[in-house]
């Protein structure tokens, strides 16, 4: 593997090939290493397979074939890429215009997979991140449903979103927040049951395939039209590929997901929106995907090339594709027309099966300063789901004597710039990135720099400055309940802390002393207890700049060092380091609130009184110290020998967040699925075995029939798990109870099943666990296939990945 890996890195060449080109200029040094780095390192993958309407696909397919055989090419152009460059009659993130001859309206592209952005009337959801903390399928499916409700109601017809790319893989990487795992199994769990939900009312578009892995030099300077610098490529070999980045994929597809979202970066040389290995080989041909794939914004650099290798869409609108130009191609030869027609197709059966609206966008106003008919698209049903989504992604991590849950206190003190909301919940004017249409208006300054402004903000997000520019660690001026760019949501209202404490102490009668501004604030000697609220900020545009700030970590220990019972909160846009302060004796409580939502006060209120005892579980891994991350901590930046193509090496392999830990034996200070209660659990009665008799070895079919998902067989299940699990403490509570499986050749332990049950005390319940082929398989580079062995699998079903309750083998 890491051999295969070293020939997509030839540094040695480039360093003798570049001290050949001193004396010549920048740009002829640019085009030289273009053709140096950008050629003949990843799959062609050629032709492009055709829509073929299986798996539940043939209606959809029969009446989108009906109608392209009525369109012009011109037509089947015209609805490939997205009109310039804003609509004048919506706000959406992107337009494809209507063909009224034939009765199709258009369709309306928005953001984003944790809410409706950058508008009026709509709720504020708990992020991916936050989801993935709850580790909970029915929730995170019922958010979905709510969440394509309100999307419907306003006249979008795409909802950009869900995110399992990034997977997760960089642990400073500014858009980990808006996937709900880094590791795949649960990332692929919750992104099946959001696929669902959405699909009841829009149509999905899981985002980004694939391999965005890091924002630090994701796109070319979108201001400064002469600048050199290319995406960055991530290179790596097919098992990697299957085994972690294409596996959440892979659950989406076999849900039935309409459309994709290729992304900016580059897969071993080739742009990700013509890429033909990644589009036409894995996710059309070997997933059988029957939508059609969009680029992400401004993410077309070819014509010919992104239609070739399968790409459908474009937004927010094509230089290469307008006036014509499909049409041009197919007259001249260069492009089957058969590719054309199957562009068109996709995108109309995608339109017919999920998302036939009569007027696309008209709840969306272009101009929110301007007047316009508000058009509420909240559903008061939906209100127990915000908040119990809130409650449930709240990780308590330490609790010393019981500090949590609070009672009645006398006496309680609350600190920190986290714990009030943002000055501003009002619209901007429509045009560049603005703070409040990008979730950040909790950052109006940047420590040791200044002012953030919209500009500051518009030139870092679009790639133009230097990838060391200072950017936020931390909102200093709100709390955060949503992550920073295009995946951030613009809520209704904002339940901070302090307004949620604040209810809480008029109900019992509590002296509540605050200052949300001072470092080092004076502390009243007669309180109960003290509270910390502090956050980490992250974003699109950019990677975090560290996963603990001295800010933050100052003044939680100016306030623990002047009361015995201090609690921190902590609203995380991803991981989060304690190590600075968490052995200090008079911290008693803490607890990774991650990011709630709009009703991020109330949830916390309701975990810390005991109204709910906490049930979130880490879907990360927490280090003692950043080194523990390794190579994996942070983005690669451009060398002297990858000057404007930084080449990114996943030599890893499969080898992130827990299983790099357990591999190299790195004890982490909180690890992956970890989470305590009020309550206490035990396991026992473990049963594990295969189902029916399994030849061996197995191995995957090539999925000619282009069934969704892949080929059957590898949904089948082969073995079942089941243990019995008991409330033994007092509180009602609820337990998330985790499978993990070793299968031989690979990593001591991956994900392979959880079950969240709600038990009072004294209560049991029997949880089981289902193993598809899949499950149990590794792909084999060797066949190009997945490959089930046989032996003996050993399994682990525990409260984490390292607090193992159960262990047994299953014989295959």
């Amino acid at each position: 593997m890491a051999g295969a890996i070293l020939r997509f890195a030839p540094a040695l060449c480039l360093a003798i090939w570049s001290s050949t080109v001193k004396a010549q200029n920048d740009s002829a040094i640019a085009a030289n290493l273009e053709h140096f780095w950008s050629y003949g390192r990843s799959p062609a993958v050629y032709p492009t397979p055709q829509m073929s309407g299986s798996s539940g696909w043939e209606a959809a397919h029969e009446f989108a074939r009906n109608l392209v055989s009525q369109m012009t090419n011109d037509e089947k152009n015209n609805i490939t890429y997205g009109t310039r460059y804003a609509s004048t009659t919506n706000g959406c993130s992107g337009n494809i215009p209507a063909l009224e001859r034939l009765g199709f309206p258009g369709l309306c592209l928005s953001d984003s997979g944790n809410g409706l952005r950058g508008t009026d009337g709509v709720n504020g959801y708990a992020s991916g991140l936050h989801m993935g903390a709850t580790w909970n399928r029915d929730l995170t499916l019922q958010r979905a449903q709510f969440m394509g409700a309100e999307f419907e109601r306003k006249g979008v017809n795409v909802i950009l979103g869900p995110v399992v790319g990034p997977l997760g893989r960089i642990s400073e990487n500014g858009r980990n927040w808006e996937g709900f795992s880094n590791d795949p199994y649960l990332s692929g769990a919750l992104t099946h049951e959001t696929i669902i939900g959405l699909q009841e009312h829009v149509i999905a578009c899981v985002k980004h395939f694939i391999l965005n892995e890091q924002e630090t030099n994701r796109n070319p300077s979108l201001i400064d039209p002469t600048a050199y610098n290319v995406s960055v490529s991530s290179n790596l070999d097919s098992k990697t590929m299957h085994e972690l980045y294409l596996w959440p994929f892979q659950d989406a597809v076999k849900a039935g997901v309409g459309s994709v979202m290729c992304s900016y970066n580059q897969i071993n040389g080739s742009y990700g929106c013509q890429n033909s290995w990644t589009q036409n080989g894995l996710l059309k041909g070997e997933l059988g995907f029957q939508g059609f794939i969009v680029t992400d914004w401004f993410a077309q650099h070819a014509g010919l090339a992104t239609a070739r290798a399968g790409l459908d869409m474009v937004m927010p609108a094509s230089d290469y594709w307008a006036d014509g130009n499909l049409t041009l191609m197919v007259n001249n030869g260069s492009l089957p027309q058969s590719r054309l027609n199957d562009m068109a197709t996709r995108i109309l059966a995608s339109w017919y099966k999920y998302a036939q609206l009569d007027n696309p966008g008209f709840g969306m106003p272009v101009n929110l300063l301007d007047p316009h008919e508000f058009v509420n698209a909240r559903d008061p049903a939906a209100n127990p789901m915000l908040l119990q989504a809130a409650v449930e992604g709240h990780v308590l991590v330490k609790n010393v004597n019981g500090a949590l849950p609070m009672s009645k206190p006398k006496v309680l003190s609350l600190y920190g710039y986290d714990g009030i909301a943002q000055a501003q919940n009002a619209p901007s004017a429509p045009g560049l990135p603005a703070k409040w249409a990008f979730g950040l208006s909790g950052v109006q300054t940047l420590l040791g720099v200044g002012d953030f402004t919209d500009t500051y903000l518009w030139e870092t997000f679009a790639s133009d400055n230097p990838w060391d520019t200072p950017v936020p660690a931390i909102a200093l001026n709100g709390t955060v309940i949503t992550g920073g760019g295009s995946g951030s949501t613009t809520p209704a209202y904002i339940d901070a802390p302090y307004d949620a404490f604040l209810r809480r102490a008029k109900q019992d009668g509590t002296f509540l002393a605050w200052d949300f501004y001072n470092q080092a604030p004076t502390v009243n000697a007669a309180s109960d207890a003290c509270i910390v609220f502090i956050n980490a900020e992250a974003s699109e545009g950019w990677d975090r700049p560290n996963l603990a700030d001295r800010y933050s970590d100052r003044l939680v220990q100016n306030v623990a060092s002047q009361c015995s019972n201090t609690h921190v909160v902590i609203h995380n846009a991803g991981i989060r380091l304690v190590d600075a302060w968490i052995n200090n004796p008079n911290i008693t409580a803490v607890i990774f609130g991650h990011l709630p939502g709009q009703d991020s006060g109330q949830a916390l209120v309701d975990i810390m009184y005991g109204v709910q005892s906490p049930s979130g579980r880490l879907p990360y891994t927490v280090a003692k110290s950043a080194s523990d991350y390794g190579r994996l901590l942070g983005p690669v930046v451009p060398t002297n020998t990858t000057q404007w193509h930084t080449q990114d090496n996943f030599t890893e392999g499969v080898y992130i967040d827990y299983r790099d830990f357990i591999a190299k034996n790195v004890m982490p200070r909180y690890e992956f699925g970890y989470g305590l209660t009020y309550t206490t659990f035990s396991y026992s009665n473990l049963q594990s075995q295969a189902v029916g008799s399994i030849s061996t070895p197995w191995t995957a079919g090539n999925n000619s029939d282009h069934f969704e998902g892949g080929d059957p067989a590898l949904w089948q299940t082969v073995a079942q798990v089941s243990c019995m699990i008991t409330n033994s403490g007092s509180v009602a509570a609820a337990e998330v109870a985790q499978l993990y499986v070793h299968i031989p050749g690979g990593p001591q332990k991956v994900l392979r099943g959880f079950e969240k049950s709600y038990l009072q005390p004294g209560e049991s319940s029997t949880v089981s666990f289902e193993l598809t082929r899949r499950d149990l398989s590794a792909f084999d580079e060797g066949v190009g296939s997945w490959v089930l062995q046989g032996g003996r699998y050993k399994v682990f079903v525990g409260k984490s990945v390292l607090d193992i309750q159960l262990t047994g083998r299953i014989a295959v």
